[in-house]
């Protein structure tokens, strides 16, 4: 076996789509969306999203078409989105599918559950969303939800997202 310091699946320079360059130069912050109950449930990192304040807030997210949250938070109309914090990179990355997670996803996470889906009772700050729209664009779908309610505590260290890697505000 052979260690490379390239990662093995970038397109080269020439390659590259030029919008997903300039959408990674944006620091976004790093979040867990869960959706569904029992068997059904699901949930995956989401980092594409921004919150538009007025009498009824919304978040628009960017959601894979082919994801299993696509699915289920269309089923359910629901959904949660967890912010999470600088210790938190190991769960972004299961919840991604980039770290394999022996028993599946939630496996070693404390989970309740609540009329919106799973809570993943370790990340405080979270939004309970009702979904509105969802809208295939290309490789991508954007959702829009509504907030319905909130969590907030004194996050102090929350994570980010910025050129293919996690990291920290300082």
């Amino acid at each position: 076996m052979t260690i490379h310091n390239e990662h093995p699946f970038l397109p080269d320079p020439e390659d590259r789509d030029e919008a997903r360059r300039f959408r990674g130069r944006l620091a976004s912050p790093v979040t867990i969306v869960t959706s569904g109950s029992g068997e059904a449930r699901t949930a995956l990192t989401v980092s594409s999203l921004m919150v538009v304040e007025g009498d009824q807030p919304q978040i628009l997210m960017v959601v894979g078409p082919n994801s299993d949250l696509w699915d289920v938070a269309a089923d359910t109309g629901r959904l949660i989105v967890h912010i999470c914090r600088s210790v938190d990179t190991a769960k972004a990355d299961i919840f991604a599918g980039l770290r394999p997670n022996p028993g599946g996803i939630f496996a070693g996470s404390d989970v309740s559950n609540s009329e919106w889906g799973p809570v993943l009772t370790d990340l405080a700050d979270r939004a309970y969303c009702s979904l509105v729209d969802r809208t295939e664009m290309g490789y991508s779908g954007l959702f829009t939800a509504t907030i319905d309610e909130l969590e907030l505590t004194s996050l102090g260290h929350p994570l980010v997202y910025f050129r293919g890697r996690y990291r920290e505000l300082a």
